[in-house]
């Protein structure tokens, strides 16, 4: 299966690091021009060089806005008028007492992991609709369906993307756009690996404190293994192209077979 996305402009939210770094590689990779997001200049200058040293003749644009504000939807919209393919991956994560979880912090979760996702939703799907032809993705979790108890605020945003795709996918109907959320499990990044340490014991080497933190914090995973972001990365291009175009209105898992379900 050749996955041709040449003429398509792409989106990635939250770009500049692990699974949405790796986004951004795939989607360049199949041709698509790439628009990488960050807060911060240096960061995602730093990212494009990156992505452009693995794939030499990408078409790679910066947008440097921090989504989690209505202010930094807009200035993304101003940088990049124009989408066909957006990928709503910007997310936070940490571990918390479920009892201490402060009114703010709720919010913040609510606005960063869902709000921002909504924000250009609205800005981009009309002109997918207008063209008869557009992708929109929401990197979910496996914690929008298991809820760990040491991360309810977390697990409550991404329960809510689900909400968010299907609603989407139904405004959508019938215009040549899909809309789709993707599941992603348990997943080898930069930000995980500390989250593994807040639960493990800290001086144990990597390979094993990965394997305990699955043994005692994530038994349900079949893959027994942390998920590379290329994995995820894999589906999103997928769903991203013309081959895809009958799935909408899905939450497709790449989890690692971590939810316990016969049902998608």
């Amino acid at each position: 299966m050749r996955l041709d996305l040449s003429g398509k402009t792409a989106l990635v939210t939250g770009s500049t690091q692990g699974i949405g770094a790796a986004i951004a590689l795939g989607l360049a990779r199949a041709g698509a021009r790439v628009a990488v997001n960050g807060r911060g200049a240096d960061k995602v200058t730093k990212a494009i060089e990156q992505l452009t040293a693995e794939v030499p003749d990408a078409q790679v644009v910066p947008v440097v806005a921090d989504l989690a504000s209505e202010q930094g939807a807009r200035d993304a919209v101003d940088q990049l008028p124009r989408a066909d393919i957006l990928v709503n991956n910007l997310g936070i994560f940490d571990s918390a007492d479920p009892l201490e979880i402060s009114d703010d912090e709720w919010r913040r979760y609510f606005e960063v992991n869902v709000l921002a996702a909504v924000r250009l939703t609205r800005a981009y799907l009309p002109g997918m609709t207008e063209r008869g032809w557009g992708r929109v993705q929401y990197i979910a979790s496996d914690s929008a369906i298991v809820i760990p108890a040491e991360m309810i605020h977390y697990g409550m945003s991404k329960t809510a993307l689900l909400g968010v795709s299907r609603g989407f996918a139904k405004a959508a109907a019938g215009t040549g756009v899909t809309v789709n959320a993707v599941i992603a499990g348990p997943t080898h990044t930069g930000g995980v690996r500390d989250f593994v340490y807040q639960l493990v014991d800290r001086n144990l080497p990597w390979d094993e404190a990965q394997k305990e933190f699955m043994r005692k914090h994530r038994p349900q995973s079949l893959l027994q293994r942390l998920i590379e972001p290329e994995e995820i990365a894999n589906m999103v291009v997928y769903l991203s192209s013309p081959q895809a175009s009958a799935t909408t209105g899905a939450a497709v898992r790449v989890d690692g077979g971590y939810v316990d379900s016969i049902v998608p």
